[in-house]
């Protein structure tokens, strides 16, 4: 039974780091008192060190210990015996670079079939897509695919914005971007606000959070769905 949140993003605007999602994540690793993270995105280049350990801080408060991927000699080891797997945001490109550097993909991909607990937040929830081709990072390194995990039938825009008619920028809007996208591509993108996640339950996926999503599926209009509403239907 799969078992995912996808969240759009680790730290609400005023708030502290994943504090709008302890109470679920507690659920969530309800059965492992030890989650595996992977903190190859670095956001703001930061080490994989600093990463975990500010990671760290959130999860002591729901009394769950985090251990950072990159201090195992054996990555696709550590990933087969996790017994929850925490993903965090950063630079989905680095990201998604290094999981093919270290053949992680098919790793994870039978973890979560076998009923290992997964939260992504950011780009650790755009891999959750079936391409990493609608995140908004800068192309800073180059993967060897843009091809993701696959965990939904669809694909992400985490941190979705909405257009702001006072605004003085001049720049394409995510909205734009993600049409763009559907000139050459014909899976579905969900654009998630922060603050809102979606909850993966075997074959439920439903939204979740206090926000609508904005859904873009090819040759139609972008509409909204509000929160609880089930996505099983997007393919």
């Amino acid at each position: 039974m799969k078992q995912i949140i996808i969240a759009s993003t680790s730290t609400v605007h005023g708030g502290q780091y994943l504090d709008y999602l302890l109470d679920t994540l507690k659920i969530h690793f309800k059965d492992t008192e030890e989650v595996i993270f992977i903190p190859y995105a670095r956001p703001s280049g930061i080490t994989h060190k600093q990463y975990t350990e500010k990671a760290s801080d959130a999860f002591n408060k729901i009394e769950k210990k985090l251990i950072g991927l990159h201090t195992f000699k054996n990555p696709k080891e550590a990933i087969d015996n996790a017994k929850g797997i925490f993903v965090g945001g950063g630079n989905t490109f680095v990201l998604v670079n290094a999981l093919y550097k270290f053949n992680l993909i098919e790793s994870l991909q039978d973890a979560i079939k076998k009923g290992t607990p997964y939260l992504g937040t950011s780009a650790g929830s755009n891999i959750c897509g079936l391409t990493m081709n609608t995140t908004n990072d800068m192309p800073i390194v180059y993967p060897p695919s843009f091809k993701t995990l696959g965990f939904v039938p669809f694909n992400i825009n985490p941190h979705y914005l909405d257009p702001n008619p006072s605004s003085k920028h001049m720049g394409e809007t995510r909205e734009t971007r993600i049409k763009e996208f559907h000139q050459f591509n014909t899976q579905p993108v969900i654009g998630l606000r922060e603050g809102s996640w979606i909850e993966v339950k075997d074959n439920n996926l439903q939204l979740k959070g206090n926000l609508q999503a904005r859904i873009f599926e090819h040759n139609q209009e972008p509409y909204e769905v509000d929160p609880d509403t089930f996505l099983n239907e997007l393919k």
